[in-house]
């Protein structure tokens, strides 16, 4: 008798996970099936689960596909499994492919390719709450979007449409995702919602356009590059009753937003100045072509996050230099200045130019220190003049983060709200119109 195990967990159980189900039975004579239980699932980073365990457990033997059931508790437990269930075959989703290759020193293991193609109909559970997403774009940013889509309980990518059709079909082969869609409107029609991660320049008439066929929608920041079309995009979600968030993943790491509740609080005392770096280097690709790259447009979103969250956006005056490659009349590095009544910010962002990017909070009875990347943040330090008063805190994260923004804007539409208050509309639409201020300065 051949025995075959898999594990996942099947939370809104859905065609998508029965068919996979199917593929791993007809492996052998008997299945097992693996399901994590929900202390692991927070351990491993898995968000916004629905479901608990005994529900997610009933769900899968309500499949008839499972021979045997067992739960999930730990790391290293598959091994454990393995030889006391003398197992003949490891199965699991390919886009796991080579994270459990170690196993194959105790079973075969088989990864099974992702099922393509399956309607939103198909992708919703009993219960209807799966989300059925579309992807505009397929550059960097769509790519991190489907890898940590798989650890967002609740959504399933239903496929993904560009302009460029070659980069389209190379990431739909990578991912195992359907055939490109052949227009935006498609892409829009067919799913429940919308990720919106094509060039800055034309998020705005992308997400009209979903919006305004009664999708919810998720864009990358920033939200758009005019700060009219902000206030146009948020007020038509707001009567359309949809939900929009900007992508801005750091608002929604919980390393930053402990960090700004302790400075918030009285941690460091009053915030008397608030210094945010974000620099890289970029030599080539849309971040150094005219005329939507430049640092402003790529990273200006963030430290202006960081300044808004921790001193309001009540400011007196702005100040900004700016400096531009000659040729391209691309902004390779800014910096702007805030006052405010009691206070002084300053946002730093270079695409040419390299710096130590961290945040620094001073306030005054100490300050608030965030390494780099400051941006990523997995940790802070409190600081005093007596050191041995200093604190320090951790709050790791997974991946490349954007598992967090896509779970709140899963969790802002399962709870029926338009926004968040992680990263505010109001605050999104200062930002860009900040950001465009400071884009249209004269050359330096």
């Amino acid at each position: 008798m051949t025995t075959v195990i898999t594990y996942g967990t099947y939370d809104l159980l859905h065609e998508g996970h029965r068919r996979l189900l199917e593929r791993a039975k007809a492996l052998g004579d008997k299945l097992i099936v693996g399901v994590t239980s929900d202390s692991y699932d927070r351990q491993r980073g898995k968000l916004n689960v629905h479901d608990k365990l005994l529900q997610r457990v009933a769900n899968v033997r309500a499949t008839g596909l499972a021979d045997e059931i067992v739960v999930e508790e730990y790391e290293g437990q598959k091994i454990h499994d393995i030889e006391k269930y003398d197992v003949d075959i490891f199965a699991i989703g390919s886009d796991w492919r080579g994270k459990f290759d170690y196993l194959g020193d105790y079973c075969e293991v088989v990864y099974l390719e992702r099922t393509k193609g399956i309607s939103s109909t198909q992708l919703r559970s009993v219960e209807d709450g799966m989300l059925a997403l579309g992807i505009i774009g397929a550059g960097r940013s769509a790519r991190r979007m489907v890898k940590e889509s798989w650890r967002v309980s609740g959504v399933q990518i239903l496929g993904l449409y560009s302009r460029d059709i070659e980069q389209a079909l190379e990431l739909s082969q990578e991912m195992e995702l359907a055939q490109p869609a052949s227009s935006a409107q498609q892409i829009i029609e067919e799913s429940d919602a919308v990720y919106i991660a094509s060039p800055h320049g034309t998020h705005y008439e992308y997400a009209k356009e979903a919006i305004e066929a009664g999708k919810d929608v998720l864009v990358e920041n920033p939200i758009t590059l005019h700060g009219d079309e902000a206030v146009e995009l948020y007020n038509l979600a707001k009567d359309r009753g949809v939900v929009l968030l900007e992508a801005a993943k750091t608002a929604y790491f919980t390393g930053f937003r402990r960090m700004v509740e302790m400075a918030r609080s009285g941690g460091i005392g009053k915030i008397k100045a608030v210094d945010a770096t974000f620099t890289k280097l970029i030599h080539d690709g849309r971040e150094v072509e005219a005329p939507d790259g430049g640092a402003l447009s790529e990273m200006g979103t963030y430290p202006l996050m960081a300044i808004f969250k921790l001193l309001g956006l009540e400011y007196e005056s702005a100040s900004w230099d700016v400096f531009r490659e000659s040729e391209s009349g691309v902004d390779t590095f800014a910096r702007i200045s805030l006052k405010y009544p009691h206070a002084i910010a300053t946002a730093t962002v270079g695409i040419g130019v390299k710096s130590e990017g961290d945040l620094v909070v001073s306030g005054t009875q100490g300050y608030l220190y965030v390494p780099a990347p400051w941006w990523l943040t997995d940790n802070f330090e409190l600081r005093y003049e007596d050191t041995r008063r200093n604190r320090h805190f951790f709050y790791p994260f997974e991946d490349s983060g954007y598992r967090y923004e896509l779970a709140e804007f899963v969790k802002a539409i399962r709870a029926g709200k338009l926004t968040s208050f992680k990263w505010k509309p109001e605050e999104s639409i200062a930002t860009v119109k900040l950001l465009e201020q400071a884009r249209k300065s004269d050359l330096l």
